[in-house]
């Protein structure tokens, strides 16, 4: 089964972001430092821009490709999907 191949450019900013909520949520559930919970909570809405811009920008995708059709399913063939 193929996977998401992330070279290192873009973990990096996965990696990274996702340190970053973890900290703010823990700093939450403990309320050990609000005022590093409130700059983490005002910096992630630019982490995260940042995060998705790396990953559309510099990832590519290379499954099989829709040729035509609506729908496409890399784990399925066609035969095998049902109606509901």
């Amino acid at each position: 089964m193929k996977g998401i191949n992330m070279n290192r450019s873009v973990s990096f900013p996965v990696i990274l972001v996702t340190i970053v909520l973890i900290v703010y949520a823990v700093l939450l559930a403990t309320g050990w430092s609000t005022v590093l919970a409130a700059t983490l909570f005002f910096l992630s809405p630019f982490l995260v821009i940042w995060m998705v811009y790396r990953v559309i920008r510099h990832d590519s995708y290379d499954g099989k490709g829709l040729n035509g059709e609506e729908w496409g399913y890399a784990d399925k063939k066609k035969d095998e999907l049902n109606m509901f």
